[in-house]
């Protein structure tokens, strides 16, 4: 079986609309990628997170003619069509185009990432399995990949981990991995909860040595280790909560930093932690120091 594939160049601010149309005028599935390369941000709590230049994607069943999809959109719109790409693709193609733009990725010595479609390079390494996702991260961007670098290159063996605004839960699942006894995931979307317990039952991990919590629900525990890989602003609003999570002699690692926010985040923990210096990539940075 064929498809016919539209693809269109649009704003965040058109998904919706279009996203609608295509699928009232018959396409079987409506994807977003990245027309660039740039970052989501961690998501408002509801929302859907797009890029600033977004492709749309969409497919029809082959007996859809090029002609009459171009002519039915145009009368579906006053504006002006957005840039588009038409394009027949086979069903094996399509699927096998997809899944071949993600690869397993190696961080430090021991730890890879492992699309469940491949096999893993390194039987003998740490594999974590892991789907690519839209919102809630996969180890590409240079703010996980700072992180999971930092893990792979820690003793984390019997230690608890904090995971605050887990996401994905991939740098939790990768300390229990990597060795730890127990990680606690926080975030404020009920989602990428559900997706961290997903990810960390593929990966074998029990659901006992991964609780999820929202924030208000988080109890005042201590931890060995507190990741927090998300922005600046709240980094800096958090710092109190987070330093109280902290054991003394505890370690904290702060990531989705930009370079040039770099010196007031590490001004708002200053106080309770020895910090080591700013490790930076590709003009995002991470923090880390151990609690005084």
């Amino acid at each position: 079986m064929s498809w016919l594939q539209l693809r269109l160049a649009i704003t965040p601010e058109q998904a919706p609309d279009y996203e609608d149309r295509l699928l009232d005028l018959g396409a079987v599935s409506v994807t977003y990628m990245d027309a660039e390369d740039q970052p989501i941000f961690e998501p408002d709590l509801g929302t859907t997170p797009l890029w600033s230049r977004t492709h749309l994607l969409a497919l029809f069943e082959a007996e859809v003619q090029e002609e009459d999809l171009l002519a039915h959109l145009r009368l579906l719109f006053a504006e002006p069509l957005p840039e588009l790409h038409l394009e027949r693709l086979a069903e094996q193609d399509w699927e096998r185009s997809w899944m071949d733009n993600f690869q397993p990725l190696r961080f430090g010595q021991r730890l890879w990432i492992v699309p469940s479609w491949h096999e893993a390079p390194d039987p003998e390494g740490v594999n974590l399995l892991l789907d690519p996702g839209l919102a809630f991260g996969t180890g590409t961007h240079p703010t996980t990949a700072l992180c999971l670098e930092w893990l792979d290159a820690q003793d984390l063996t019997g230690q608890s981990v904090l995971d605050f605004g887990c996401g994905s839960g991939v740098l939790a699942v990768a300390a229990l991995l990597l060795g730890a006894q127990q990680a606690v995931g926080t975030d404020i979307d009920p989602q990428a909860l559900e997706a961290s317990r997903d990810n960390a039952g593929r990966n074998g991990i029990a659901a006992e040595r991964f609780p999820l919590y929202l924030p208000e629900q988080l109890p005042r525990d201590q931890f060995d280790w507190v990741l927090a890989n998300i922005l600046a602003g709240p980094l800096v609003q958090l710092a109190p909560t987070l330093t109280a999570h902290v054991k003394q002699g505890g370690h904290l690692v702060l990531s989705g930093i930009l370079k040039e926010q770099a010196e007031e985040v590490r001004a708002a923990y200053a106080d309770c932690f020895d910090l080591a210096p700013t490790t930076e990539r590709e003009g995002w940075v991470r923090i880390e120091g151990v609690r005084r």
